[in-house]
């Protein structure tokens, strides 16, 4: 009901009134007013004039009316924990592929290996669930397949130049513009689902970290709208997953990299390799070149251009 009033108001110039608002929705005047009170208690700007209603301004906030046609894959929360941990039990409960999970604020946000990840105001905090049909020693390439289509989408349609960072950030200007985080879970030899976090700085003010973050505001100099960029980003990240041949993930992902040809110093929590970043294998893997020439295939860590 609430996606289908902000429609008709969306698309009508001047107020709608009452009665026609009732007719088209097919429902009582006290239902429909219930309804544009709960939208005003949410953040609208409806006015009610004797002439009818008028939208006069949205939050932006990424509720899962905002959303036309995908309504029951977007779970909204003001506050919560993790997306990702949400996402895990949605996921082992068998909602559909592209569920995705979305908050304003987390309490408990991570990032690798567990660090605390700062969900500032103004932020994207979303986990996509998603449901490939891929061997478990392919799914890396779920991750890169995300970073690829977020990069993509700020390149094209916002003029951001973008580039990815192995294992899962995405900078810009030298900077993390985001971060990525994926789980995944198997039934036999199959993938089961691969949830994917990613915290994108969008209108928020980055912590001030090392290396450093950057936000889209902070690029562009305007603010966003959050809710465009998902709705764009969800619907590309759809049709890239049905398109995309998988055995190709990674040679388009490293047509991306900022890592390759690099300096490098990755840390694995049991060591730390220094050399200079040579390849990406099939399996997602990064293969440093260390100063006497050897080469080392590190298949996780934190690594530092």
């Amino acid at each position: 009901m609430k996606s289908s009033i902000l429609r008709l108001l969306r698309e009508t110039e001047g107020p709608l009134s009452g009665s026609l608002l009732c007719e088209r929705l097919g429902a009582s005047r006290v239902a429909v007013w219930k309804h544009i009170q709960r939208l005003g208690e949410l953040g609208y700007e409806i006015e009610a004039g004797p002439r009818g209603y008028r939208l006069l301004a949205s939050p932006d906030r990424p509720y899962p009316w905002e959303f036309p046609g995908r309504e029951e894959r977007i779970v909204y929360r003001d506050e919560l924990g993790s997306t990702m941990d949400l996402a895990r039990e949605l996921a082992r409960q068998g909602c559909p592929a592209f569920t995705a999970v979305v908050a304003e604020r987390q309490t408990a946000g991570r990032g690798r290996l567990r660090r605390p990840w700062v969900s500032a105001e103004g932020g994207l905090y979303v986990t996509v669930v998603m449901r490939p049909r891929i061997p478990l020693l392919h799914s890396p390439r779920v991750n890169f397949l995300v970073a690829l289509t977020l990069v993509a989408l700020l390149r094209r349609d916002f003029g951001v130049e973008a580039g990815v960072k192995w294992p899962n950030d995405i900078l810009a200007e030298g900077r993390k513009l985001c971060g990525l985080l994926s789980e995944m879970e198997a039934e036999g030899e199959e993938v089961a689902f691969v949830n994917v976090g990613l915290g994108l700085n969008v209108n928020n003010e980055p912590p001030r970290i090392r290396p450093p973050a950057v936000s889209l505001r902070q690029i562009l100099g305007r603010e966003l709208s959050r809710k465009e960029i998902l709705a764009r980003f969800l619907e590309e990240l759809e049709r890239e997953s049905a398109a995309a041949p998988w055995e190709g993930i990674v040679e388009r992902w490293k047509r991306h990299t900022v890592t390759l040809g690099k300096n490098v110093r990755v840390a694995t929590g049991k060591e730390e390799i220094h050399g200079i970043a040579r390849d990406i294998d099939p399996f997602g893997a990064l293969i440093v070149e260390e100063p006497g020439g050897r080469l080392r295939t590190v298949l996780h860590g934190d690594c530092f251009l």
